[in-house]
């Protein structure tokens, strides 16, 4: 992607390269020249078999990891200074929510380190939890609700802040495939509500094609970008898409775009 610039979409990787030393001392190339540009309220998944580097160049983007080569933009900002502004929701693939805490007192946890009043996080925390479809569970403890219910209470805590741009770190990979299905389709019920620019890292095809706008094919050994597949699925997207001849065409043209390996 020649002539990438900080002011080319929401978020801009140019050239981004991670070398980090292994145990023995010797350089380790996990992701190279990474060339993206991903516009705003684009929901973009981050796709390839584990090892590839997909947390890394979504930890790059999150400031939890810094690159050791290329750019990188969000918002036309550094990483460091976008995080300050709380540009980020970040979803992982564990919901790691305090057990003594309530549902509605984990959602307000980042509220009260951002120093809102009482009256203000208590009240975010409520719509996040209403959107969600969790206010009857609002004064439940983590260890009361379902894996499901956790990471919709996860979802909640990080729109919660109102980020510009929600990082989901293999949010369901955890899951069953029905709890799962049904995830997919809160996310992008909330998605298409709050019209948020999301990142998505996954290293299955067929979720990838369902949620996403764009999908960034990573390859491994080191991690590069292989493709990027526009998926041209009408919105709304509705689970009987997964049956027909051009999602399955679309789960293909991704399949053979990957280069070398295998999808775990």
């Amino acid at each position: 992607m020649e002539g990438l610039t900080s002011t080319s979409g929401e978020i801009v990787a140019r050239e981004i390269g991670v070398t980090f030393q292994d145990n023995a001392g010797r350089d380790v190339q996990a992701i190279t020249n990474i060339n993206m540009a991903i516009k705003k309220g684009e929901f973009i998944s981050l796709l390839g078999p584990s090892g590839c580097g997909k947390t890394t160049l979504l930890r790059c983007v999150a400031d939890l990891q810094e690159p050791t080569e290329g750019e990188l933009w969000v918002e036309g900002m550094t990483p460091k200074e976008a995080r300050l502004q709380h540009k980020f929701g970040f979803v992982f693939q564990q919901p790691v929510l305090f057990d003594w805490r309530t549902v509605k007192k984990n959602v307000e946890l980042p509220l009260e380190m951002m120093y809102q009043t009482k009256k203000q996080r208590g009240d975010r925390a409520e719509k996040m939890l209403e959107l969600v479809g969790l206010s009857a569970f609002k004064d439940h403890y983590p260890r009361q609700l379902s894996g499901g219910m956790q990471q919709r209470v996860n979802i909640a805590r990080a729109f919660g802040i109102k980020p510009d741009i929600l990082l989901m770190d293999e949010p369901f990979s955890a899951l069953d495939e029905f709890t799962k299905e049904k995830l997919h389709e809160d996310l992008l019920r909330i998605w298409r509500k709050t019209n948020k620019t999301v990142l998505f890292v996954t290293h299955n095809i067929q979720e990838a094609v369902f949620l996403s706008d764009r999908i960034c094919v990573l390859s491994p050994h080191p991690g590069r970008l292989s493709a990027i597949v526009d998926v041209d699925l009408p919105r709304p997207r509705t689970l009987e898409m997964k049956e027909s001849e051009h999602f399955n065409e679309l789960v293909k043209i991704v399949k053979n775009s990957f280069e070398g390996g295998s999808f775990s």
